[in-house]
């Protein structure tokens, strides 16, 4: 969800070591709530925190993880040996680079402190809804935490990284249990980049300026980071989950990936998800036949149908979302099929692409598009 001015200062004073977490998070109490309260009133059915105390999507970390530091998209630049690439992509950008931040190995990483599992205890203190909890994944966490000239001086590649990833993971997966989650999501959206790049300029998506090899052996590396730590969930405890879509930083859909699913399946059949929270109101991402060309998605898979396009101030009508619905009920069961955003409404603290009164209405048409679903197949 989008922070406030008072939560965008906060989250600079935290970060300068001028606030301490604990006044920050007093701070941001009211907010917290609030925004709960605003998916309650909808009738959401897995309520989120949303994210307020993270200042992006994944460089959050960097003050979770010992052996990682906070470095802004310009200061990467002076370890970078192909400068004029890295610049190409910094100039499409449609994100001031000195504004945007990555967390950045520079030694041996560990967990320091718990990532969400504070987050969490927050939310369900809040609500008496179930849960959704949200962590950036495993393969998203390596590929932008692996700056060559500076990680290699711990590790002999981002693979071995990926190792230290996987023990950070499955301590915090066991912590998370322990408290009671609903539904552990891992968000991957640099998946899309892995697959829709190829041979075209690259987009930024944080981990999209790291070092990327072939795409079938990044896939190969993707999925064993994924399943790895999916695999760790137990499921009788909670759902696993995958999310991807393709970029959430700017409102303007020409500089973001497009392209059907297809050559995901693979990885999303081998990952041990229960669950694909997928990107799917934009016609960017494909027609649903193409996801359901795999009888192990059709047949067993829970769909977190992207029905919201976080990215517009249009609100979708209720009955639009009905339509795809209902497209995606001739593939699946009811109790299979979930409604929600196609991906979050603020990637970045200081670059939402929503606002709350906007994000008010959509969530109201998403209410109306479930009732009416409820009433018609129920």
């Amino acid at each position: 969800m989008p922070r406030n001015e008072d939560i965008l200062r906060a989250l600079r004073k935290r970060s300068k070591g001028s606030l301490s977490e604990e006044d920050f998070i007093k701070l941001i109490d009211a907010e917290e709530e609030a925004v709960v309260r605003m998916q309650e009133k909808h009738g959401i059915s897995y309520v989120t925190s949303g994210e307020l105390s993270r200042d992006n999507y994944v460089s959050f970390i960097s003050t979770k993880l010992n052996g990682v530091k906070m470095m802004s998209m310009s200061e990467m630049l002076e370890y970078i040996d192909d400068k004029k690439a890295f610049e190409q992509i910094l100039s499409i950008l449609d994100v001031p680079a000195i504004s945007i931040k990555n967390a950045i190995c520079t030694g041996k990483v560990s967990r320091k402190t718990n990532i969400v599992c504070d987050e969490l205890k927050r939310l369900k203190a809040r609500t008496d809804h179930k849960v959704k909890i949200t962590l950036p994944g495993p393969y998203l966490v390596t590929r932008s935490m692996w700056l060559y000239n500076l990680s290699s001086k711990a590790y002999g590649s981002k693979e071995e990284l990926g190792e230290d990833v996987i023990k950070i993971y499955k301590e915090e997966i066991e912590e998370l249990q322990k408290i009671g989650v609903d539904i552990i999501q891992f968000d991957e959206p640099v998946l899309t980049e892995v697959v829709f790049t190829e041979g075209k300029p690259r987009t930024f998506m944080c981990a999209a300026l790291s070092e990327k090899k072939d795409p079938t052996e990044e896939l190969k590396f993707a999925t064993h980071l994924i399943k790895s730590c999916m695999s760790h969930i137990d499921r009788t405890k909670s759902i696993r989950a995958l999310h991807v879509c393709r970029g959430n930083w700017s409102k303007d859909e020409s500089i973001l990936l497009e392209g059907p699913y297809t050559p995901l399946i693979k990885l999303f059949e081998d990952i041990d998800t229960d669950a694909l929270f997928l990107e799917f109101s934009t016609k960017r991402a494909g027609e649903l036949k193409s996801l359901f060309a795999s009888d192990k998605i059709r047949e067993n898979y829970i769909l977190g149908l992207g029905v919201i396009n976080p990215r517009t101030d249009e609100i979708e009508s209720h009955v639009d979302m009905v339509k795809r619905a209902e497209e995606a009920l001739g593939y699946i069961d009811k109790e299979r099929l979930f409604l929600n955003p196609d991906c979050g409404f603020a990637t970045f603290a200081n670059r939402p692409v929503s606002t709350l009164e906007i994000i008010d209405k959509k969530l109201a048409e998403l209410e109306k598009a479930v009732k009416e679903l409820k009433e018609k197949y129920e």
